[in-house]
């Protein structure tokens, strides 16, 4: 241990939090700062000088217009645009209409109905977390929803609408959603 040099760990400055580059605003020099987002790239001249960047340039998907198609609300074209959440199919006139497609829509022969309200279908969603749930067309009105994939089958003990599948070490199984049912069986 005592033939590792320490002044290797004693430098203040580390080999990457200079960028030598200058400002494109006032031309003072460019270095990489941090804050509780992560890294930037900042301007030194910083209270004068408010010039900042990513770190990192992630790609961004330019809004391709799909020819051919039409927006089923207002009959303008539809184009594949990139939020938040991902990619998504939307309409050209976005303030005034907000239709969206969803990628992962199921087929219209594969959908679960509400168990709870009875009037919309179960489908897939995606919290503003980036977790998934299952949820009822008609959330927030109806407050159905469950953390794990849904079974269109019938509790066989307390006869609720849909059983949901977990995924365990020791196998796959079918359980009842309703907390006072303790219903399970393996897949």
């Amino acid at each position: 241990m005592s033939k590792i040099d320490q002044q290797l760990f004693s430098s203040h400055e580390h080999a990457l939090e200079k960028e030598y580059e200058l400002c494109p605003k006032c031309g003072s020099e460019l270095s990489v700062k941090n804050s509780k987002h992560g890294g930037f790239i900042g301007c030194n001249n910083y209270p004068n000088c408010d010039y900042t960047r990513p770190l990192v340039q992630h790609e961004s998907i330019e809004t391709q217009v799909i020819e051919g198609s039409s927006c089923p609300e207002c009959g303008n074209e539809l184009a594949v645009k990139s939020g938040r959440f991902g990619i998504f199919i939307g309409c050209t006139h976005y303030p005034e209409c907000r239709h969206i497609e969803k990628h992962d829509q199921e087929e219209a022969g594969n959908e679960i109905p509400c168990p709870l309200c009875k009037k919309g279908h179960v489908e897939h969603r995606t919290s503003r977390f980036g977790k998934t749930f299952y949820a009822c067309s008609g959330y927030p009105k109806c407050k159905f929803l469950v953390n794990y994939h849904p079974v269109n089958e019938a509790c066989p003990e307390c006869g609720f609408g849909i059983l949901v599948e977990r995924k365990g070490a020791a196998g796959g199984r079918l359980e009842c959603p309703q907390k006072q049912c303790k219903y399970k069986r393996p897949i």
